[in-house]
This record gives structure tokens, sequence and C-alpha cells, in this order.
């Protein structure tokens, strides 16, 4: 999808869909009440425009007559219409800016939901099908609501423009007028031939830059694993292909704007001496005043910009253009995640316990089964040890039933989100402070300091609690802590949030026996269930049932003996 091309009805669609959502939302009366501003201001300013064009004729003419009086007077008017200009000008530019800011933060707030909802980064990041979605939420939404803002003020300044100046100019010289038009029309279609492949190649480096961003993102965050496995070479390597890439494809732009700039440049410049050429003969002849020259020259130039935007502006549309057909796959690539039909297992919520109904997982590798038709119920209350020689069947199990995509069939059951949670082999602790990784979202002051400070005795980590400097410094903990300690720190958050349910995957690998005992008598007496893919030298007496997956995908359920 990333490569493909976006058809035009559905960008504009989108595009239509993006404006409307932002008008209609909380913020949308004052979105509607700066726009409204920013047009009155643009009226205004070509008002004033045009005023400044009459001011400077009267002063160009009482210079050329050598009209003391009348220069002093046009001089002071010329200065009062600068001053009104500048004060305009720069309250429209503070305007726009500050309601580009309001749309960027409403539409990144959207795309951060919609992003995080449902697993959709996760089913994104699985598929491969989108290339760097973070940046497309943070610099191209960006990126996309300034330039359209300043494109919409720009087509509606060049509309307002003509209207004022195309008077203007036809009253100087209509074939001057129609001289504009056509200059205009040719310098736009021209620049379009010139520079079509811009588009694609600017759609491009933006990725190029974002991968490059990213590998260096990848030796930040890995620092540690790098310098004790001394791949720093393979690292380099890497670095330096997605450099060339960038480089390369730069080049080409640059290559292409060298041509572009040929011809821009050469038609600016014949934009300056066009007035003159069919001006200064009537002037010559005293047809005309002397500030009719300077007057034409600044209708001829303002009427052929606002006529040109293609030309003066075309590195920035086709800027703009690679950002919408980016954005516009973002928001394809979420809408095929979230109304996509998902694997073949069936996921089912019900509360008060944990059940496979012929469940059968297949390897991702080979497409074998790795369990096979798994058909038992785990009420609230029952102790479950998962275990056997099965160990990738074991791991698979508890990916499917935390909804990750796993090959298979089947029906799992499961409560909702809050009254089941899974602690991973190698838990995720967001960066934060403490408090925030110890108590559930939006609960932070609903759990006193004691209660926190009584689990971290009881697991012996006071000395992290001293690393940490308290409940409220803020921290990467991935660098900061051990990974048992990254696991104690993870089960307590599952005490604090105190589901029905939890599955614990492979707890040994970073916790000693007596660490895991701990835990699991922990859980029993907060009356949270708890499904342990643990070991068989786990005690029997911490569970109510044994699940044992052996290496042909067959299972057997037994009661514990007590």
């Amino acid at each position: 999808m990333d490569k493909q091309t976006i058809p035009h009805k559905i960008t504009a669609a989108r595009f239509v869909r993006a404006v409307r959502n932002f008008a209609a939302c909380e913020d949308g009366w004052k979105a509607k009440l700066m726009f409204a501003g920013l047009i009155a201001l643009l009226f205004g300013i070509n008002g004033m425009n045009v005023v400044n064009s009459y001011v400077g004729r009267d002063f160009m003419t009482a210079i050329a007559d050598r009209n003391k009086a009348a220069f002093i007077r046009q001089a002071i008017f010329y200065i009062g219409v600068f001053a009104a200009s500048t004060l305009v000008s720069v309250v429209a530019r503070f305007t726009e800016e500050r309601l580009g800011l309001l749309w960027r933060q409403y539409l990144t707030r959207q795309g951060i939901i919609s992003y995080l909802a449902d697993g959709t980064y996760y089913r994104l990041n699985a598929s491969e099908e989108l290339e760097n979605p973070d940046q497309r939420i943070a610099e191209d939404i960006r990126a996309f609501t300034t330039t359209t803002l300043s494109f919409v003020l720009m087509l509606l300044n060049s509309s307002f423009t003509i209207v004022a100046f195309s008077g203007v100019l036809w009253s100087i010289s209509p074939l001057l007028f129609i001289v504009a038009v056509l200059y205009a029309a040719c310098g736009s279609s021209l620049t379009i031939v010139l520079g079509r492949a811009m588009i694609r190649l600017n759609y491009d480096q933006l990725d190029k830059e974002a991968n490059f961003r990213s590998s260096l993102i990848h030796v930040r965050e890995n620092a540690e694993a790098i310098m004790l496995a001394h791949r720093e070479g393979r690292l380099a390597a890497r670095l330096l292909y997605r450099l060339d890439a960038l480089v390369a494809n730069l080049r080409r732009i640059i290559g292409i704007n060298r041509k572009v700039g040929f011809f821009t440049t050469g038609y600016n410049w014949l934009i300056q001496i066009i007035p003159a050429l069919f001006v200064a003969p009537a002037f010559i002849d005293g047809k005309v005043e002397f500030g009719v020259v300077t007057q034409s020259a600044m209708a001829f130039s303002l009427l052929v910009g606002a006529f040109s935007l293609i030309v003066t502006q075309f590195q920035s549309i086709s800027t703009f253009a690679a950002v919408v057909a980016r954005l516009s796959s973002l928001v394809e690539a979420i809408e095929r995640s979230q109304t996509s039909t998902g694997p073949a297992i069936e996921m089912v919520q019900e509360e008060g316990r944990v059940a496979y109904e012929q469940l059968t997982l297949l390897s991702s590798e080979n497409g074998s089964p790795l369990l096979k038709e798994l058909s038992i119920s785990i009420p609230f209350g029952t102790r479950v040890l998962l275990t056997g020689a099965n160990q990738a069947a074991r791991v698979v199990l508890f990916r499917a039933t935390a909804g990750l995509a796993t090959a298979g069939e089947g029906r799992i059951i499961r409560p909702g989100a809050d009254d089941l949670l899974f602690l991973a082999q190698r838990p995720y602790l967001p960066p934060g402070t403490l408090r925030q990784v110890l108590v559930r979202t939006l609960h932070e002051r609903d759990i006193p300091d004691d209660r926190i400070f009584g689990l971290l005795h009881a697991l012996h980590l006071e000395p992290v609690l001293a690393r940490a400097g308290g409940l409220d410094k803020e921290h990467d903990w991935e660098t900061l802590l051990s990974l048992g300690e990254q696991q104690l720190l993870a089960f307590i958050h599952i005490l604090l949030a105190a589901p029905r349910f939890t599955f614990l995957d492979r707890a040994s690998t970073a916790l000693n026996p007596d660490q895991v005992q701990k835990i699991l008598h922990m859980l029993s007496e907060n009356s949270i269930s708890y499904i342990n893919n643990g070991t068989p030298d786990d005690l029997l007496d911490l569970y109510d049932a044994i699940l044992e997956i052996e290496e042909d995908g067959v299972w057997t359920w037994k009661a514990s003996k007590i």
C-alpha cells in the first residue's frame, strides 16, 4: 500500500473530511473565527496594496515633476500606508500560525488516538505495510496543517489580487493585461513539465530521512547491547547504506531543482522588464505620467505572481503533495487495520473465566501444529500451571490469549482488558515516574503511597526506590533496572490493578524460585487467579490444575494433587 498511488478522489475526500471534522470539533468555533479574521485581513492587505499603487504612482510623478509640496504630501501618505500594511500583515501572520497550531494539535491528537486504538499500532508494525507511521504523525501532520493553511491563504490572496489589480492593469494597458495572463499560463505549464518527478522523489525522501533517523535511534536505545556484541561495524554499514540512499535521492531532487531553477529565475527576471517595454514608450511620447510606469510594474508583478503560484511555489507544492499522499496512506492503513476481519482465531469477551474451544495453534515458520484442539475452561479462582516439553506452544498460547497475531483456528474466551493482565518474559515499563509505572493510568492518586511502599518492601525493592529518587521522578527504566527488577515492578503493577486473572510467561527466567513462589503467594492472597507458564519444578501446592503440552501438540489437563 505504501508505494501504491492513492486515488485522487479518495485523497480529496479525506482532505475535505479532515477540514470538516476540524470545523466541527470542540475548538472549531475558534478556528472559524480565526479563518474569518484572516479573510478580512487579506481584504485589508489587498486594499492597501491598491492604495499603495496609486500613492506610489503620484509619489514618483511628483519626483519626475520636481514638485516638492506634492512629494512631501505623497511621502506622508506612503509612510502611512506602509505602517498600516505592516500592522495588518503581522497580525495576519500571527493569526495564521495560531490557526495552524490549533489544527495540528487536533489532527495529531486524532492520529495518536487512532494509532493506539485496538492494537492498530501492533498490527501495522506486524504487517510491515506502512513505513514510519511515527514520522507521519509527528512530522507530516505538522507539514500538512501549516502548508495547507498557507496554500489556502495564498489562493485566496491571489484571487483578491487578481480582482483588485486586473482593473488597474487593464486601465493602463489592455494588451499588458493579456500578456500577464498568457505569460503566467505558459510559465505554469512549463514548470509542471520540468518538475513532474518531484512529488515521487519528495515522497521517497521523507521515508529515507526517517529510515536514517530511526537507525540512529536504534544505536542509542541499544548502546549497551551493541557494545557487548561489538557489532559497530555492521551498524556503521547499515547507517552508511541508508545515508547513501538518502543522498542519492536528494541528488536527483537537486538536479530537478536546477532545471526548474533555470526557468523560474529567468521567468521572474523578465517580470521586471516586460511592463516597461509596453508602458515606457507611452511615457516617452508624453501620453502617460512617469508614475504610471512604476504603477504598471507593480500591478503587472502582483498580477503575474497571483496567476503564477505553480511557478513561484513549485517546490513547496511538490513537497505538500507528497505529504498529502503519505498521510492518505496512513489513514488508509489505519482504516484497513481497524476493519480487517483478523485472524481465524475468534476472540470472545466473557467475564469470570478464561476458556479455549477447539483451539489449534500453528507455527509461524512452517505452519505445523504446535497445539491441537485445546478445549478447557478456567473459572475465576483457579490457579493453573502451564508446562510440558513444547515450550513454543506454551509461548504461542500466551501470545494468542493476549490477542497478538497468531496463526491457528478456534475460539478464545476471556475477560475484558481490565480483568486479565499479562506479565511477559520481558515486561514493558513505559518511561515516566515510578508511580506511573506501578499504578494504572488515571488512577495515580487513588493508591496511597503506603500501599506502594509496602509492596516494594515486601519484594525487597527499596534499592530501586532509592535509585529512582522516589515515586515521582522520571526515568527510562530499561537502562536503570535489571530484567528481574523490571519483572517485579510489573508484578506490583498487576497487584495494584487487581484484575481477576493474570497470565505469567516464564517469570523464572529473570527471577529465582523463591521470588516466583513469593509473587504467586501474593497473587493468591489478593484473590487474583493466575496461569503461569512455568517449569516442572514449580511447587504443585501453588496450583489447582496443570495444563501440559507435549512436543506433538497433544495436551493433558489434570487437577493438581495438594
